[in-house]
């Protein structure tokens, strides 16, 4: 990125190195400039923290994975800040109660993040209808062809997924989901039948999803009210045979209950793209569990899907610039139920 000249919004990218030219290509970084002018090359969190007078004149902070935290310190040196634009899913770590208080709007890229999370929950889903995890791990121990498990596969036809919560992410699940010849019933506290985007949904509790779906798919906010929600009574309850997909936060589920309902039944299959620690011990017992797949983090934005992050923050600072509302603002009271 180059520094333009100053008949511009002034703007500054905060984050990692490692993602930003992902984030950043130089097509968004094109439309970017025509908006705004660069006060200086993108930093990271530790250059801004130790250089903050660098905010003295920006009006348009651009953050992302790395971001700084939005405190009364380093507010103090952005005097002229009239937007705050994450271009990633959660904005819980960066803001505070002085960041609120300063009533300046921030914009998240969730919506564009959850494309992708919303694509592999689909594919998994139909994957373990067809019984592909069980068939694969049945092959890797030696099974023959066709191993046993392909006589029992139900097939995608008219089976229940289950999802549990409906926000950004489940949406877009229900939405793809249309495409395939499925039942689907969800349980969140904020369902509303009348919702059109949710047509066809049948509302569930939460025992009512894990007991009467093939897949169930979690796409629980961490918070405190959520945390170890999803327990082994829930896990022990799932249908013979049944499929728990976890493309959330890996504590919403109590990880020691899943490892032990697990054991009891190898029937059932995890799919697990999320874990309690970030980085997933050698030692934990899920790494051994044949009936358990992880992916690591592969359900969110990667490689090329990231330039819909930067593509949506040039949006909404050509929103900004146009007097239109912006379409990815976060409220204060909404950013308490997001994860």
């Amino acid at each position: 990125m180059t520094v333009i000249a100053r008949d511009r919004a002034s703007a500054l990218v905060v984050m990692e190195t490692a993602s930003r030219e992902e984030v950043y290509p130089q097509h968004v970084v094109a439309a970017i400039e025509r908006e705004c002018r660069w006060v200086h090359p993108p930093v990271d969190r530790a250059f801004l923290l130790a250089n903050p007078g660098l905010l003295a004149d920006v009006e348009y902070l651009l953050v992302g994975w790395g971001a700084p935290v939005l405190d009364d310190r380093l507010l103090g040196h952005a005097p002229r800040l009239k937007l705050v634009l994450m271009a990633a899913g959660s904005i819980r770590g960066i803001v505070t109660d002085d960041f609120w208080a300063r009533r300046i709007p921030i914009v998240s890229a969730a919506a564009a993040n959850a494309i992708p999370v919303a694509e592999y929950t689909v594919a998994q889903t139909v994957l373990a209808l067809k019984n592909s995890h069980r068939i694969a791990r049945e092959m890797s121990r030696g099974a023959p062809w066709p191993p046993p498990a392909r006589s029992s596969i139900a097939g995608a036809y008219r089976r229940t997924v289950g999802l549990v919560a409906l926000g950004a992410i489940g949406r877009l699940v229900v939405e793809r989901l249309r495409a395939h010849d499925l039942n689907v019933i969800a349980h969140d506290p904020t369902f509303d039948p009348r919702d059109a985007g949710l047509s066809g949904v049948t509302p569930a509790s939460l025992a009512e999803v894990f007991s009467s779906s093939d897949v169930v798919s979690c796409h629980l906010p961490l918070l405190d009210q959520t945390r170890g929600m999803i327990n082994g009574a829930l896990l022990r309850s799932m249908k013979q045979g049944g499929v728990f997909l976890n493309t959330a936060r890996g504590a919403v589920v109590d990880e020691g209950a899943l490892v032990e309902v697990l054991r009891e039944r190898d029937d059932l299959t995890a799919v697990l793209d999320v874990t309690e620690d970030e980085v997933l011990p050698l030692t934990s017992p899920l790494r051994a569990l044949p009936n358990v797949f992880l992916t690591a983090h592969t359900a969110g934005s990667h490689g090329q899907e990231r330039w819909r992050l930067g593509e949506l923050v040039r949006d909404e600072i050509e929103r900004h610039r146009r007097g239109e509302p912006l379409r990815h603002a976060v409220s204060e009271a909404a950013s308490a139920t997001r994860a």
